[in-house]
């Protein structure tokens, strides 16, 4: 997968912690058996702005832990792109982007009792499904993602 890493952060997350995320990100793709040349990001942030994101996309004008925006490329284009089943393969698919607050990771894994790390893991997991097509707004949506998520995580090695 390829997959980029930005810390918008004010006091810098440890490369410790971006090798986590890309390392528990690379392990969830091919958990749930991602294309090799998918595409994604993830913005370290901090709470101001992560309050200013989803106030503008979301009208919640308050902190929050992850957001997640999938690319959808279901579209209605009068004029589709037909390749062959190898073109197809080797041209990328951007899923998407996620954006997490390290102040939340910190106050969350302090809440819970559990690392950082372990935190971060379970946010970076957490939007990466819903780039995924996942989601938990309907209990049998929620009753998919959340064991898919613990297993995932478990399997890493993040376990609470």
């Amino acid at each position: 997968m390829d997959l980029e890493i930005y810390d918008k952060t004010t006091d810098k997350v440890s490369e410790e912690d971006i090798k986590l995320i890309r390392d528990v990100l690379n392990f969830a793709g091919s958990y749930i058996h991602l294309k090799d040349n998918a595409e994604m990001s993830v913005t370290l942030v901090n709470n101001d702005e992560i309050q200013r994101i989803n106030r503008e996309y979301r009208n919640v004008d308050r902190p929050t832990d992850v957001i997640s925006f999938a690319i959808e490329d279901d579209s209605d284009d009068d004029f589709p792109i037909v390749l062959d089943e190898d073109m197809a393969d080797e041209i990328p698919e951007n899923i998407g982007d996620i954006f997490v607050s390290v102040d939340k990771v910190t106050e969350q894994a302090d809440y819970l009792e559990h690392s950082f790390q372990r935190e971060l893991g379970f946010l970076v997991v957490h939007g990466f499904l819903h780039l995924n097509g996942y989601d938990h707004m309907k209990k049998e949506d929620a009753d998919v993602m959340f064991p898919l998520q613990k297993e995932i995580l478990n399997a890493y090695g993040l376990k609470r």
